[in-house]
């Protein structure tokens, strides 16, 4: 949740007012419910939950990902479980390590933290995670879980979006919702939970025309195409509620 802006306009007395959603002290609020739901499962099955946290290389960003992972796991009094392995890694000890996950019984749930390098298949990869370990819910009986309207284990970044915009208290049954981006980890989820809400959902990409009207019909914008400032502070509507999924920093010259 820290990782994605999040705010609200209003109109007061003729004046646009811009709201932050504080994502940081929302997920403060997550991490202390999760940590007594932690202590409730000690209680009755006399173990904690566990996250194994499988990572391929070095690369920068998966190595800060990661990091806030175990230690948020830490926090809550998760199990955390960290597989750092090299660059070079094949793709069969990359599987071999996922079927051993997939059997330990301290291990509930499997993180494959993504980008892999390029010689490994990641569809084979997140395809062999059991389902019900499947905490990124990437895998193909979760995803059409999703689609049918089925239980099963949600994307995390598009169920923080969701979180953020109740914590809102934005309306979405009958709002018109604006995704921007289809990929499969962030903007496909994340419309189909909004279609779970009710929510009129249009999903917008990189070739959509005018971009900028779509936007300023929407009540909620959801941000997720990966290219910093895309979409224009002047295109949202007053009243819209925005969340930028994402860690995009503009670059600046002087």
């Amino acid at each position: 949740m820290r990782n994605a802006a999040a705010f609200t306009t209003v109109r007061a007395r003729a004046k646009e007012v811009t709201v932050i959603i504080d994502g940081k002290a929302i997920a403060a609020r997550v991490r202390a419910e999760i940590a007594e739901g932690v202590k409730a499962v000690v209680g009755r099955a006399g173990m904690p939950p566990g996250l194994a946290a499988v990572r391929v290389g070095e690369d920068p960003a998966s190595v800060i990902y990661v990091r806030n992972k175990i230690k948020a796991c830490k926090e809550a009094g998760l199990g955390s479980f960290e597989h750092v392995l090299p660059e070079r890694t094949t793709q069969e000890d990359l599987l071999g390590l996922l079927s051993r996950l997939n059997a330990d019984r301290r291990v509930h749930g499997i993180l494959v933290q993504l980008p892999l390098p390029k010689h490994i298949d990641a569809d084979r990869v997140i395809d062999l995670v059991a389902p019900e370990k499947d905490v990124d819910g990437f895998g193909p009986r979760n995803v059409a879980a999703l689609t049918m309207g089925r239980p099963g284990l949600r994307p995390c970044t598009p169920s923080g979006c969701i979180r953020l915009l109740d914590e809102a208290e934005t309306p979405l049954q009958g709002a018109r919702a604006l995704v921007v981006g289809r990929s499969l980890i962030v903007g496909k989820p994340m419309a189909l939970l909004l279609l779970e809400r009710n929510a009129t959902v249009t999903v917008a990409h990189s070739r959509t025309r005018d971009l900028a009207a779509e936007v300023g019909q929407a009540d909620v914008v959801v941000a997720a195409i990966g290219r910093a400032e895309l979409i224009k502070g002047a295109w949202i509507k007053p009243g819209a509620t925005v969340i930028d999924v994402g860690m995009n920093r503009p670059s600046r010259t002087c």
